[in-house]
């Protein structure tokens, strides 16, 4: 699980960089990957709606406050969702994301319980503090990232996106 902190929330690669250098980044992360989910090794299935999708992995640095891009690996859709667990409790798929982390980890109920539980203290510990985003992965391969909207604007950024998840879509009303 990578629960990222909140002053860091919905600012991301994809929304850094345009998006013929996404596109590129993830067709090489995909195919490094043999088109296979990195931890679960699944295949995308579209009639089961599994994907794979790139996913960032951060490394921290408390003392400096200092989120930095390490890499990134190709996963499958189930393996998304457990990676983003409180994101998931958000759509109301916990039960599902807890199920795979289960099924894939080999871990017992209690155990993987403890590990959730284990992930959001440290999201906790990590979202007392506000985080600057170290994108020089990008810039060191070449790709120049948009600047990250600064930690106010992530703050709202997140609060709006946030509201869109827990709002369901309004549908046109009749004429």
């Amino acid at each position: 699980m990578d629960l990222v902190p909140s002053s860091c929330w919905f600012t991301n690669v994809r929304s850094c960089v345009v998006p013929a250098d996404w596109e590129r980044l993830r067709r090489m992360i995909l195919g490094r990957a043999g088109h296979r989910c990195e931890v679960c090794k699944a295949s995308p299935d579209p009639s089961a709606k599994v994907w794979l999708e790139a996913h960032e992995r951060w490394t921290f640095d408390p003392a400096q406050r200092v989120q930095r891009l390490g890499r990134l690996i190709c996963l499958c859709t189930p393996c998304h969702t457990v990676t983003h667990y409180g994101l998931a409790g958000l759509r109301g798929r916990e039960r599902e994301a807890f199920a795979h982390l289960v099924a894939v980890t080999g871990m017992t109920e209690a155990q993987a319980r403890k590990h959730v539980d284990d992930a959001f203290q440290l999201w906790r510990e990590r979202s007392r503090l506000t985080w600057s985003l170290d994108l020089s992965m990008l810039t060191n391969a070449g790709i120049t990232p948009a600047q990250p909207p600064a930690a106010g604007q992530r703050a709202t950024i997140a609060d709006d996106t946030l509201t869109a998840v827990r709002t369901p879509p309004r549908l046109p009303r009749e004429r």
